[in-house]
């Protein structure tokens, strides 16, 4: 029958669309390497000093705990919902679909977080080489961006995806080049005292200094799961988004230790816990200072990942989006996609009006910098807490549902794990002083908890709704539309053949 074998992944997004690596780069780029060694992992220096080496070590093995958890469940469940997904499969569509409602809206929040930091970086650095250029004049910068990445999130995802891998090699490159010319300069000053607790700052001796330091490292990992995603558009999506949930964690791990170990054998372990804060020494200061104009490079690769990050996370919220219109709990006009492209436009459109209103709104109104920080923290916040909940997830799906899968290592020790080692950071990232070095959070930066709060309740109040109108659209938020649309499409092959 002519025809037959036609189903509803004709009408979905675009199937085997990219690779591994396309798939690895949206992780890669969605932890914005480049942007996290120069301004987030310093942050840990001034708890953690010439010892921030371990820190970021011991981040990395508690990162991996949840990447290993996201991986676990997007072998089984290749969804463009991801985490929603998991959540709704693992303990209930409830929590898939606050999971999910938390999940779209910080991921909308990236793409301005990063673009902010375009702006006010690049308008920095300029008035810094040539005086008349104004300071403040960052939002056209910022803007351009955001042009830039509508544009490829219009073109489909071998665009987006493929322009993400340019720029995140890109960026990866440079600060590898960067170590090593640094570990060669440092000369005998080469040591592995660094992975010790010999060199922590002062107040914060032995490992104490390196668990606070270690906490706010965790937060330069964020991101890893963004190729989650990406699954109804990957070829082999089951193999290829687990390799690169976890690969993309393992990989960049490894090179945020190498970049912290070099830096701090060059600039010197005792004197690193000044590194990076206020009027103190950065990466493009140590390459403007040491290396000529090998700081241009740097400050590109810097450029360059905030504008890599904010094309990934771009991606993850309209595909997030659409997963969620497509099964009528977010308005339908969310599941659109262009004719040919494939690519969710409506989720497109929204991005861009939500990255503009946020630069301009933001931006103009607290500063770049101050907006940057009240996002950054609005993110964070929910993004850890999302992990939590996927951490979770894990355990309850392989205990309740595959049974015959269940490993206690995998699925129930690397879950608790990872939720230890998240729940600090949790704290930290939301001001809230469980501990002595968490610093409460002054206005406008504290707004991001009320923020938070009342857009979790708006959610709150919208699962009760479509649980009292629309059970069964609730019920969907754990439904894997790949596996169906493979069933399917297995079913018409073998009608064909009978019929043949």
């Amino acid at each position: 029958m002519p025809g037959s074998s036609r189903t509803r992944t004709d009408v979905g997004l675009a199937r085997d669309a990219v690779g591994l690596r396309e798939v690895l780069f949206q992780s890669v780029t969605a932890m914005a390497p480049a942007a996290a060694v120069a301004a987030s992992i310093p942050a840990g220096a001034a708890f953690a000093g010439g010892s921030l080496p371990l820190s970021v070590l011991v981040a990395l093995v508690a990162c991996l705990f949840t990447a290993a958890c996201v991986a676990e469940l997007a072998q089984e469940l290749p969804a463009a919902g991801s985490v929603a997904t998991y959540s709704a499969q693992g303990l209930h569509p409830a929590a898939g679909f606050l999971v999910g409602w938390g999940y779209v809206f910080v991921e909308a929040l990236v793409p301005p977080l990063l673009l902010l930091q375009l702006g006010f970086t690049t308008a920095g650095t300029l008035h810094e080489q040539w005086a008349a250029c104004p300071a403040d004049l960052w939002w056209p910068w910022s803007l351009a961006g955001a042009v830039v990445i509508a544009v490829a999130g219009f073109f489909g995802v071998r665009a987006s995806a493929r322009f993400g891998t340019v720029l995140g090699v890109f960026e990866v490159l440079v600060f590898v080049a960067f170590a090593a010319m640094l570990i060669v300069a440092a000369g005998s000053d080469n040591s592995l005292t660094v992975f010790g607790t010999s060199h922590t700052a002062h107040g914060y001796g032995g490992f104490g200094g390196v668990f606070a330091g270690s906490v706010y490292t965790v937060l330069a990992f964020a991101g890893f799961e963004a190729a989650a995603p990406l699954a109804e558009e990957a070829r082999n999506p089951r193999r290829t988004v687990r390799r690169a949930v976890f690969g993309a964690a393992l990989a960049i791990g490894v090179v945020y230790v190498l970049t912290t170990y070099a830096m701090a054998v060059y600039y010197g372990p005792d004197r690193f816990a000044g590194f990076g804060a206020s009027g103190g020494a950065s990466w493009e200061g140590v390459a403007r200072a040491s290396f000529g104009l090998f700081w241009v490079v740097l400050f590109l690769a810097v450029v360059n990942s905030t504008v890599a990050n904010a094309n990934a996370c771009a991606t993850v919220s309209t595909r997030t989006a659409f997963a969620l219109g497509r099964i009528g709990v977010f308005p339908r006009s969310f599941a659109r996609l262009h004719p040919r492209r494939r690519s969710p436009v409506t989720g497109v459109a929204v991005q861009f009006a939500v990255v503009v209103a946020a630069i301009l709104g933001l931006g103009l109104g607290y500063g770049p910098v101050t907006a940057f920080t009240l996002l950054a923290t609005v993110i964070v916040t929910v993004i850890i807490g999302v992990y939590i909940v996927v951490d979770l997830a894990c355990a309850g799906y392989f205990l309740r549902r595959r049974r015959d899968l269940f490993s206690p290592l995998r699925h129930l020790v690397f879950p608790v794990l990872g939720i230890a080692a998240f729940v600090p950071a949790l704290l930290t990232a939301a001001g809230i002083p469980a501990f002595s070095f968490v610093a409460e959070l002054a206005p406008p930066v504290s707004y991001a908890g009320p923020v938070v709060g009342v857009w979790m309740a708006a959610g709150a109040v919208v699962l009760v709704v479509l649980a009292r109108r629309h059970p069964e659209r609730l019920a969907q938020t754990g439904r894997v539309h790949l596996v169906e649309a493979d069933e399917d499409h297995e079913d018409h092959e073998e009608t064909g053949a009978v019929q043949g």
